[in-house]
């Protein structure tokens, strides 16, 4: 193995690494999301942020900051200090977790960049994954601060972008890291058997409709929508929800009523599984 070829490795790796932590913050997500934990912190401060509060002082502090939200005065009215440290601690690691990704990220990037192993071509790619990654920090917090204000709960638009975000993060990491494993392999060999024609595109289809159900799955956690009909595949007495099209305009029921959000996450979701499949 030429030492090259480890350089490729290396950077192939390095950016597995990125991917499965990006992988494993949409599960610390998901979980902060569930157990209604995303406004439990009321600031955003990249530094002090860092530690939770380390006193019974600043938990007070913190807890008051909480008790002015909207969250709390409409639904968590009835927490103790003691249920609001719960979810606390999820919102916490769930930052910390992305600093922590800007770390495993921005590091390496310096020490491989010093060390001439990232070509001048490459240069700018790195630096906008590293753009990317400050912009979803911001997105992070604009999506919180839309439930801080006057309403309980964050913009399902804004949780959808913020989810949205972080799939194409994920997918351009994770395309770069397979044409580094490629290069350091050196040219594909060749093989009798020719792939059909139709494959890329399909691939390319199948892709967007899984972001597709993934980003209505945002709008589903972010209304609360699941929880409107619990049958399936019927929705009430038909497969369709009465409601509809209940607001008008009516394509703002497909973004914004809660009945019509689920029905359609549902079935894009059973369509989207077919053509994976296929």
């Amino acid at each position: 193995m030429t030492e090259k070829t480890t350089q490729l490795r290396l950077i192939g790796i390095w950016l597995l690494i990125c991917c499965l932590m990006i992988l494993a913050m949409t599960v610390i997500g998901a979980i902060t999301r569930l157990t209604e934990s995303g406004l439990s912190i009321t600031e955003w401060n990249v530094v002090m942020g860092t530690l939770p509060p380390l006193n019974d002082a600043h938990w007070l502090a913190e807890f008051e900051k909480y008790k002015a939200t909207p969250e709390f005065e409409v639904k968590h009215y009835w927490m103790t200090a003691e249920d609001f440290k719960k979810i606390y601690f999820w919102e916490w690691f769930h930052r910390l977790w992305g600093r922590l990704i800007g770390l495993v990220y921005a590091l390496p990037l310096i020490y491989f960049w010093r060390k001439g192993w990232v070509e001048q071509a490459e240069k700018p790619k790195f630096l906008g994954f590293l753009a990317l990654g400050a912009l979803q920090g911001f997105m992070g917090w604009f999506m919180v601060q839309s439930g801080l204000v006057d309403r309980p709960s964050v913009s399902h638009y804004r949780l959808a972008m913020h989810l949205s975000l972080a799939l194409i993060i994920y997918s351009l990491l994770l395309w770069t890291a397979l044409q580094y494993f490629d290069r350091a392999r050196g040219a594909p060999k060749k093989s009798d058997v020719t792939p059909p024609k139709f494959l890329r595109p399909f691939g390319i289809i199948s892709g967007v409709f899984l972001a597709v159900t993934i980003v209505w799955g945002a709008f589903v956690a972010g209304l609360d929508a699941g929880l409107v009909y619990n049958q399936f595949p019927k929705m009430g007495d038909g497969f369709m929800p009465p409601e509809m099209w209940a607001k008008t305009p009516q394509w703002l029921n497909l973004f914004e009523n809660h009945a019509s959000v689920q029905f359609v996450h549902r079935w894009i979701a059973m369509f989207t599984g077919l053509v994976l499949v296929a």
